[in-house]
């Protein structure tokens, strides 16, 4: 197949740090070049791809510190609108900014919402154009608009030789992520404190959560049990959380999906998680790590870390969350929008 992979711009693909979704972008383009299909990748010009690059600016908007990134969004949403007959289908993966334009293109297109779809403010947008195709990242994620055009549920994956496997556990827990008020680094601490156990925090803090972070939690990086890294990147994250008692995931929101929930798995690392959003569809309980409700569930559960078997969250991690796994499923999409397109193609 053709495929035109479409990438938000604000980081590289793959994102040099913090990018959930760019990363996720480059595993699924690197993995269908790698199964004989013919990608070009719309992303910013400091991408690394074995795809066709096709670059809207010459490097990741938020490292680029640009002051208005929606510009480089519609510029690049107009390039893939008149390349468009070129390609047998297209994967956006921006959100909702090219609905008007692609919602008149004979080509087949799909959009992977990667992002929480409770925000009334986009409600009556999604309502307007809901006969558009989509694709879920967890079925947790379509709770708040049941009713749009779902034409799969594809959970993220990574290469399978990403991570590397750890058999043995660390001495500290591990919080990986943003520093901000859905994610809860604040309930991180808590729980390391409660279990006397040294917390490893690498976090990003996004200008949208300065004052967060300095308010409530950089005084809380005075506790004796807690060590604040800073932000990471990819090389960093295998020994960050291979070597790892356990990582904490106390979200406070309902997650699409969590990428280090995986990321950890792979590792073979155990997961302790909040019971919100994804967390159920990703995580077996007693498996690969336990899910929560309260912080002395989540210091309960640090204590019975050591029943889960490592070698088994590696396992789940092939047998469910590879990035050939995903691209499998994708295809398998575009396959099916194909199909449907021909026949409205011949009437025309």
């Amino acid at each position: 197949m053709r495929i035109a992979m479409v990438s938000p711009l604000y980081e590289s693909v793959p994102p040099k740090l913090y990018g959930g979704t760019e990363r996720v972008v480059s595993y699924l383009t690197e993995e269908l070049v790698r199964q004989g299909h013919d990608v070009t990748l719309f992303a910013s010009g400091d991408s690394r791809t074995q795809a066709q690059l096709a670059s809207p600016c010459p490097q990741g908007l938020r490292l680029a510190n640009c002051k208005d990134p929606i510009a480089h969004h519609v510029l690049m949403v107009e390039e893939v609108f008149k390349r468009a007959p070129g390609f047998d289908v297209i994967h956006f993966n921006i959100d909702y900014i090219h609905y008007p334009l692609f919602r008149r293109c004979s080509t087949p297109c799909v959009t992977t919402l990667h992002g929480r779809l409770d925000m009334e403010d986009q409600k009556p947008l999604y309502w307007e154009f809901r006969d558009m195709p989509v694709v879920s990242i967890s079925y947790a994620q379509r709770r708040p608009l049941p009713w749009l055009n779902w034409v799969g549920n594809v959970y993220h994956g990574l290469p399978e030789d990403l991570y590397t496997f750890h058999p043995e556990p660390g001495k500290y827990l591990a919080f990986l992520g943003r520093i901000s008020p859905e994610k809860r680094p604040d309930r991180a601490i808590e729980i390391a404190e409660k279990a006397g156990m040294k917390l490893l925090m690498a976090a990003k803090v996004d200008n949208a959560d300065k004052e967060y972070f300095e308010c409530v939690i950089e005084p809380m990086l005075k506790s004796p049990w807690v060590e604040f890294i800073g932000e990471i990147g990819e090389k960093e994250k295998d020994g960050f959380l291979g070597g790892a008692y356990a990582l904490l995931f106390p979200i406070d929101w309902p997650e699409p999906f969590g990428l280090v929930m995986i990321e950890a798995m792979a590792c073979g690392t155990p997961v302790i998680a909040w019971k919100n959003g994804s967390v159920p569809e990703v995580i077996d309980t007693g498996r690969t790590g336990f899910i929560v409700e309260s912080l002395e569930e989540a210091v309960a559960a640090v204590e019975k870390v050591g029943e889960i078997s490592r070698l088994g969250c590696r396992r789940t991690f092939e047998e469910r969350f590879t990035a050939s796994r995903m691209a499998r499923d994708y295809a398998k999409v575009y396959r099916k929008l194909i199909e449907e397109k021909k026949p409205l193609l011949k009437a025309v």
